[in-house]
């Protein structure tokens, strides 16, 4: 095989990096079809294919997905060695980039990701929060390491990617000490027609939550719909509502935010995931943030 070419395997690295050739070429400032010959030529190199046809898409193959890990990794030293030449290198470490759903409540991503923190090897942990959707694409991009969700990926998402589930738990319905007290006796009948804070319709746990409603023949009067957590509590902390918390925070969520517990709503099930683009972990802090949210947090 030809010795590999560094100049080539950038070019396609900004190729997956920008999504597509039209980007690239403007990133790079040369045309499409210099950009396009480059990857042919690794194509060429390599002896596989990086790219297919997807409709009017490229996307990678398994091999362009597996070049394209090394290749990251091949133009982070490459910057690092230029940063090192230059005097601005400290040290080495590992990287963890994390895109958080933002119906996965804050604590509880805090808990998930906490190894990482204490990890013996220096770790610089990123986070993104949006939409579940829009981290899937980042994702599929490979411009995150995993996702944090609340559920796994479903087959109407585009994206080849693999659930691994962390753990599951209860959930613990809490409010103001006024609406404590005014909701708690008769639990959970005595919650029909109360003010709710509930996640918006798009999330699992709201799902679950409106299936526990309609067995126990419940009416919430809901007074707010949330996309994010943080919002959901801010407004339950000021008295708006009752509102779902998952039960490995509840003691936390009650001193924070100074509410109380009106009752658990024992059937529902909250559920959260790792969502990574890879079957076998490999990166070792997504290995130990895994291994620990199963032995510990949701125990």
């Amino acid at each position: 095989m030809d010795s590999l070419n560094y100049h080539h395997l950038r070019v396609f690295w900004t190729a997956v990096q920008e999504g597509g050739v039209t980007r690239a070429s403007e990133k790079l400032h040369v045309s499409q079809p210099t950009v396009t010959a480059q990857i042919r030529a690794l194509e060429c190199t390599l002896g596989q294919q990086l790219f297919k046809r997807s409709g009017r898409h490229l996307v990678l193959t398994d091999t362009g997905r597996s070049v394209y890990r090394y290749a990251d990794e091949m133009v982070g030293l490459g910057q690092e060695l230029l940063d090192a030449v230059r005097g601005q290198l400290p040290g080495r470490g590992l990287r963890l980039t994390v895109g958080v759903a933002m119906v996965v409540p804050k604590l509880i991503a805090y808990r998930v990701l906490e190894p990482v923190l204490k990890f013996a090897e220096t770790v610089r942990l990123e986070c993104l929060e949006d939409t579940p959707e829009r981290l899937f694409a980042e994702l599929s991009l490979f411009r995150l390491d995993l996702v944090l969700a609340d559920a796994p990926v479903g087959p109407s998402v585009s994206v080849r990617a693999y659930n691994h589930l962390l753990g599951e738990c209860g959930v613990s319905l809490c409010g103001t000490a006024a609406l404590a007290a005014a909701y708690r006796k008769g639990f959970p009948r005595s919650v029909d027609g109360a003010p709710f804070l509930l996640p918006r319709r798009n999330s699992a746990l709201r799902s679950a939550l409106d299936e526990w409603f309609e067995r126990e023949h419940i009416r919430p009067s809901i007074v707010g719909e949330f996309e994010d957590s943080a919002l959901m509590k801010a407004f339950g902390e000021a008295g708006a509502g009752l509102f779902p918390v998952a039960l490995p925070t509840a003691a936390d969520v009650r001193r924070k935010y100074g509410v109380r517990e009106v009752g658990r709503a024992e059937s529902v099930r909250q559920r959260f995931y790792a969502i990574t683009v890879e079957r076998k972990l490999r990166h070792p802090a997504v290995v130990a943030v895994v291994e620990q949210a199963a032995r510990t947090l949701f125990t």
